[in-house]
């Protein structure tokens, strides 16, 4: 007769709220306990391992004929009692002249059990020496354990709890979409459960998704935040989170008293790390969004940073406070925000707070400028990646050198970082950040106060020309002339030049461009600039020359705009840099476009995008994209140049349209637009056009590159390809309709829909529905359903 679960021995506890989410983390767990005997589910206090491992031993019980017990450790403060607290959950009856280890092997030496072992990480030591000798002596024995930290028992497995998905609080998802975030779920389980007729709205959706972000995911802080809900609305509980440890205060009064509040919760995870660790914590919270080993070393004072610092970093990983990441070969380290916010308050008791900011701020003034130092070489796009993953720390740093005892004691530390910022923010399409934080270098002090403040000048005018402000561009240029004037000194006066030429060529007035770029780089050349050992002396004269190569070939002087071109691959091809040649093979393309030499701008636009494709730059991609699109429709193939036309206005959203940078082209992208329409019908237009769109930077790239040589778009026939009903979904497909909608629109199964989508994936060799819409649109394929 077979056993029913309810039947089998065990005391698991029975769960008195609702359980959300983690469907992944339960599978993997007994996936991980079906390979080892001992598996440690670890994690930040307050992420939900206790109730994670309660579900995995519920739905464990049926692998385990002698039953799943459950012990919990929290509450026990003396390791010698590890052993009695582990009998008296089994149910063993005490034998007087016996050890309790010994009763406990004899128990468990050949029964099929799953001990579960709650709350570990105060009693490591002895739990890993008991959990060590029971695995050793009890074959059919196997252990699941929660613990802040792993046991260190040989064999064990560990599974990292991470915090509950959540929406984006920036771009809300719509309603709809909400309940599958798992910590939206649990909000509004919980508080539901605290108020009746509370529901999720349109009107209150934002402020839950915020919630949920700004307590980082963590089950005990939403619930914490839900039960709120008896006195405050949502907005008012989000407004409120500024001070989390003061809100989130109210707790379950039967729960363990490190879990009735989130402070109680932190606290106990503080209290379990050495002095030495509790120093790290405290001082590593001032980065913000993670950092990497040199700069926690760079920051942290000299006699923190001992041989011991490593170890000390490591055991913070293993006690959850601090998140291993692996980005490409990089390791980065970063905080839930819940951490941060308490080790920073720990820095502030301690007195160091402000030492710590500046600590941070001058690591952060030294790698950017040792950024610009290598810009010009073949480390460009290391640092491209490298700026790109401490966007956050980049800006904490800038916040903080415009306080004003910082400008008070050192005022070019902002220009220093805004100056040796502004290549890379550029080149990722970050304009308005960019012009953000230079409005603020500009605005914080007067222009003769600090020493970069021309380069600053120059820079701002660029980004206002870029975006088509050119009254801001002429205001900064002509702020940077008189400057100039007034210091009179050479760098000064090519800053100005430089400015004077850009905004010439954002104005549409190339001719007048020509001058003061030819000026400026004759004052560089005089002073070997080009030749200098700084990368920034290096990038203003290749900038200047790229500004001179779009000034005089399209202004139709195509001699003086290919000497341009060569002078910089001369300076960047022996460098291995990437960006300038990528846009000056961009602007000779565009110039011998217009000479009528197709095929020469065709291969200098590919060679561009294949420079692009490691640069991810979406400005000067959406550009070559475009100059593309021309190239097609002049070349007959109306349905690329519409795809590529999408592709270019999406990624040239950072900036606005081609046409709004370059005026002049604007005859050039109207042309193509009117062409493109007249050939494909405004509805196939707008299908391809759509279809680019929706493709990645790396899509559109492979897009253009992949069949830059094709003399024909593929024209295989859909019935040579396709079944009748798999030509019909894949123009659904295309159409942008979901599995869903096109089981509705077919009277179909949704299960059925997926499959045709999977047999034409299959057939076309396909890994995605883009891949399906891009083929339908190069086909033309009937969409008529």
């Amino acid at each position: 007769m077979t056993t029913s679960v309810k039947d089998k021995p065990g005391n698991v506890p029975a769960e008195l709220t609702s359980f959300v989410g983690r469907r992944h983390e339960i599978a993997e767990a007994r996936r991980l306990l079906a390979t080892s005997r001992l598996v440690t589910l670890t994690g930040i206090g307050g992420v939900g391992k206790t109730r994670l491992a309660v579900r995995v031993a519920a739905e464990s019980r049926r692998s385990f004929t002698d039953g799943v017990w459950f012990v919990v450790l929290g509450e026990l403060h003396d390791s010698a009692l590890l052993a009695e607290t582990v009998a008296a959950s089994l149910g063993l009856p005490d034998q007087p002249g016996r050890s309790v280890s010994d009763r406990l092997i004899d128990h468990l030496a050949t029964r099929q059990t799953l001990l579960v072992l709650d709350n570990c990480e105060h009693l490591l030591g002895a739990v890993a020496e008991m959990a060590q000798r029971l695995l050793r002596s009890c074959p059919e024995l196997r252990i699941l354990a929660t613990s802040r930290e792993l046991l260190g028992v040989d064999g064990e497995l560990v599974l990292r709890v991470p915090p509950l998905t959540v929406p984006d609080a920036v771009q809300t998802p719509p309603l709809e979409a909400m309940p599958q975030y798992e910590a939206v779920a649990l909000f509004v389980a919980r508080a539901t459960a605290a108020m009746a007729d509370f529901a999720l709205t349109e009107a209150n959706c934002a402020a839950v998704a915020g919630i949920c972000g700004r307590v980082d995911g963590l089950p005990l802080a939403i619930e914490l935040a839900a039960v709120r809900i008896r006195a405050m609305s949502v907005a008012q509980i989000m407004e409120r989170l500024t001070d989390r440890y003061r809100l989130l205060t109210v707790g379950s009064r039967v729960a363990p008293t490190r879990l009735q509040t989130l402070r109680s919760c932190v606290d106990w995870s503080y209290e379990l790390c050495t002095a030495r660790e509790q120093q790290v914590w405290a001082w590593l919270s001032v980065f913000v969004g993670g950092f990497e080993l040199d700069a926690a070393e760079g920051v942290c004072p000299e006699g923190l940073v001992a041989d011991d610092f490593l170890d000390a970093v490591g055991s913070l990983v293993d006690k959850s406070i601090l998140v291993r990441e692996q980005v490409g070969e990089v390791v980065r380290f970063g905080m839930v925000e819940t951490i941060r916010a308490y080790g920073r308050e720990r820095l502030r008791e301690s007195g160091d707070y402000l030492r710590a900011q500046r600590g941070h701020l001058a690591w952060y003034e030294r790698l950017v400028l040792q950024a610009q130092s290598e810009w010009i070489s073949a480390r460009q796009i290391d640092w491209i990646d490298r700026l790109d993953r401490e966007r956050p720390n980049l800006r904490e740093a800038l916040t903080f050198s415009l306080t004003e005892s910082v400008v008070e004691t050192d005022p070019d530390a902002n220009a220093h970082i805004v100056n040796a910022l502004w290549l890379f923010w550029s080149y990722r399409g970050l304009l308005a950040e960019a012009r953000h934080w230079m409005g603020r270098a500009l605005a914080s002090s007067d222009d003769a106060q600090t020493v970069e403040r021309p380069l600053t000048l120059y820079g701002d005018c660029v980004f206002a020309g870029m975006q088509g402000q050119l009254d801001d561009a002429a205001e900064r240029a002509a702020r940077c002339r008189a400057l100039a004037e007034q210091r009179g000194d050479a760098e000064s006066l090519e800053m100005a030049n430089y400015a004077s030429g850009y905004l010439a060529v954002f104005s549409g007035d190339l001719v007048a461009a020509v001058e003061p770029f030819q000026a400026a780089l004759d004052s560089a050349y005089a002073a070997e600039s080009h030749l200098a050992g700084t990368g920034l002396r290096i990038a203003l004269v290749t900038g200047g020359l790229l500004g001179l190569a779009i000034a005089t070939g399209l202004s139709g002087d195509q001699e003086a705009a290919a000497k341009c071109h060569e002078q910089i691959l001369a300076i960047t091809a022996p460098r291995g840099e990437f960006s300038f040649r990528a846009y000056s093979s961009w602007a000779l393309a565009v110039t011998t476009l217009q000479a009528g030499e197709t095929d020469r701008a065709a291969t200098l636009l590919e060679q561009a995008l294949r420079l692009l494709r490691q640069l991810k730059d979406p400005v000067m991609t959406g550009w070559c994209l475009e100059s593309l699109a021309w190239i097609e429709i002049r070349g007959g193939e109306p349905m690329r140049a519409a795809v590529l036309m999408g592709a270019a206005e999406t990624l040239a959203q950072t900036v606005g349209r081609f046409s709004v940078t370059l005026p002049y082209m604007l005859g050039n992208h109207d042309e193509c637009v009117q062409l493109t329409r007249d050939a494909l019908g405004d509805r196939a237009y707008g299908e391809a056009s759509r279809t680019g769109a929706a493709m990645s930077l790396d899509e559109s790239i492979a897009y253009a590159l992949g069949d830059a040589h094709t003399d024909k778009p593929r024209t295989a026939p859909v019935a040579s390809v396709l079944t009748p009903r798999e030509s019909e979904v894949a123009g659904l497909v295309a159409a942008g309709h979901t599995n869903k909608v096109i089981a509705s629109m077919l009277v179909i199964s949704p299960r059925t829909a997926q499959g045709h989508v999977e047999h034409i994936l299959a057939k076309l060799g396909f890994t995605s529905r883009t891949q399906i819409v891009a083929w339908i649109a190069e086909n033309q394929l009937d969409r008529q359903a």
